[in-house]
């Protein structure tokens, strides 16, 4: 791997320096030899210089001068290379830190961590002792590094990685993973699991207090998995693995919170893995389709419009309810692209109904963050040739929360070319008047929640009654959802006249049935189609669920 490459050549070099012993063996070689030629010359020397006798032979001299000079030319190249060799072994000791470390907080990195887990969990086996890792992973991080920096974002890092070395035990290991990800694990009594509970719960805790940056208080929060030997003796070298995935399980609970890792995590993350695959291919294959529902007067019991409903029938999975795929969708960002499709494919079924019926379609709060949005609708209506006014856009209470400057900027833009705008699932959010007479809706939802109590024996209409009550006074129209029963039906039409759509008058339907049906009616806007389209057999079939794009 390449963040090897600085340890294997530090050792080839520290290698070849050792085993460089020419240096030395010269200095060795020339301080016998001026043993040897000094013990004749110095006597020589010293009777020339007492004039007892001639002066010393001058090739023995010249080779005494020599020794000296190999002497110390050896002796200080010896020096030099033991310099280098310490120069070497520091470097190799600083490669293998920065290999195995995390640079910012001195912990073990992923790499590391996973040998040292092992190692940890061969020793614990002989002890009788169990092994736990727990993986935590930051909420809401990302908004540190967004507002204040990332110089602020790895003081955070740093300061969690320190309180997390006081509160674990001796002997415990504690890596940075990645990014705002951390782990840990530590040996534990297997009678007591409650001390890995004990532990987490603590981390948990010290991560929440507050962390100064710049004179301001960061808070951020911990979603924590846990894996054991004990759980899983089997694999314990997907420990790492398997607190991941309960770490993740965690943050799908709410965050903030641990879960221990369980076999039906893994198998429920597979799934959703499949899921996030199936979505993006059923997108580009065309599986997708819009399903409607009808929309009634519930004074007349005629039939106003229809309301799109998305529908995903996958070749691999089957048919997949939209109370699971469209929160998916929305999650791995691609709802925008399945809901202009479906858009685009119902505004061009709807350019064959009659010109009395309305077509009604769910936005998701993500499309309403595009400042773009208004203008990619009005371009599919140019593009379909469907009348702005017979299209009704809902959206969610919940929308008005996030960025009323842009879904005000949106609703108007849409409003202005004549598009009639729903507050949908009206009751369920916390909408205020300013809003509603701030906001230029046309119509309100009740939600389906408080519309089914009613079917309940002793329910107390009342806050039903508000809202119609409310809709009069804005001079908003109202229409409620899920009408499943005649009772329910019947309290509703005693509050009013209203619009109401629900399984009372029928499952959702596709297209092909949905035309046959209006075909029946004579109310097709070509009327001579109507009768080949009577004769198609209609698929009433349809799965329950969310709409299109919520």
């Amino acid at each position: 791997m390449h963040d090897e490459t600085p340890v294997t050549e530090a050792r080839g070099h520290l290698g070849s320096a050792e085993r460089d012993l020419v240096a030395l063996g010269i200095a060795t070689a020339a301080m016998l030899l001026f043993v040897g030629t000094g013990g004749s010359v110095l006597p020589q020397l010293l009777n020339a210089w007492s004039g007892k006798g001639n002066g010393p032979d001058g090739l023995l001299v010249n080779a005494l001068l020599l020794n000296i000079a190999l002497i110390i030319f050896g002796w200080r190249r010896y020096s030099e290379l033991q310099r280098e060799v310490n120069e070497r072994r520091r470097a190799e000791a600083q490669a293998l830190k920065l290999a195995q470390t995390d640079a910012l907080t001195g912990c073990l990195n992923r790499r590391r961590i996973g040998s040292a887990t092992a190692a940890l969990v061969a020793s614990a086996r002989t002890q009788g002792r169990a092994v736990a890792t727990l993986m935590l992973d930051l909420d809401k991080f990302k908004q540190v590094n967004d507002l204040s920096g990332h110089i602020a974002g790895d003081s955070v890092l740093v300061e969690v990685a320190g309180r997390l070395r006081e509160i674990l035990p001796e002997g415990a290991l504690l890596a940075r993973l990645g990014g705002d990800e951390f782990a840990c694990t530590i040996e534990y009594d297997p009678r007591h699991p409650d001390q890995v509970d004990r532990l987490a719960a603590r981390i948990i805790e010290q991560v929440a207090r507050p962390i100064r940056i710049d004179g301001n208080d960061a808070y951020i929060t911990a979603s924590v998995g846990i894996a054991s030997t004990e759980h899983a003796p089997e694999a314990d070298d997907q420990l790492l693995h398997h607190a991941d995935i309960a770490m993740y399980h965690s943050k799908q609970r709410g965050r903030n919170r641990y879960f221990w890792f369980e076999a039906s995590m893994e198998s429920a993350l597979r799934f959703r893995n499949e899921l996030e695959t199936g979505i993006r291919r059923g997108i580009a294959a065309g599986e997708d389709s819009p399903y409607y529902q009808q929309q009634i007067d519930l004074e007349t019991g005629e039939l106003v419009g229809f309301e799109m409903l998305a529908r995903w029938h996958s070749p691999q999975l089957g048919s997949v309810s939209p109370e699971i795929f469209i929160p998916i969708a929305e999650e791995i960002g691609v709802i925008a692209e399945l809901s202009e499709l479906l858009i685009r494919r119902a505004l061009e079924d709807a350019k064959e109904w009659d010109e009395s019926l309305s077509l009604a379609v769910n936005i998701s709060p993500i499309q309403l963050r595009d400042p773009w949005f208004a203008q990619k609708l009005l371009r599919m209506l140019v593009e379909s040739g469907f009348p702005p006014h017979r299209l009704d856009i809902e959206i969610t209470e919940s929308c008005l929360h996030e960025n009323i400057g842009i879904v005000r900027s949106v609703i108007t833009s849409l409003k202005n070319q004549g598009v009639h705008i729903s507050l949908d699932d009206f009751g369920t959010g916390y909408s205020s008047l300013a809003q509603l007479r701030s906001l230029p809706f046309d119509q309100l939802k009740i939600d389906r929640s408080f519309v089914r109590e009613l079917a309940e024996e002793g329910c107390d209409p009342k806050l039903i009654q508000a809202i119609v009550s409310l809709g009069k006074g804005l001079d908003l129209p109202i229409t409620a959802e899920g009408i499943e029963s005649s009772n329910v039906l019947q309290s509703l039409q005693s509050m009013g006249n209203m619009k109401g759509q629900g399984f009372l008058y029928g499952r959702p339907e596709d297209a092909r049935a949905t035309r046959a049906r209006l075909a029946e009616r004579n109310m097709l806007a070509n009327r001579a189609q109507a009768a080949s389209a009577a004769d198609t057999p209609a698929d009433t079939g349809g799965a329950q669920g969310r709409k299109a794009a919520r």
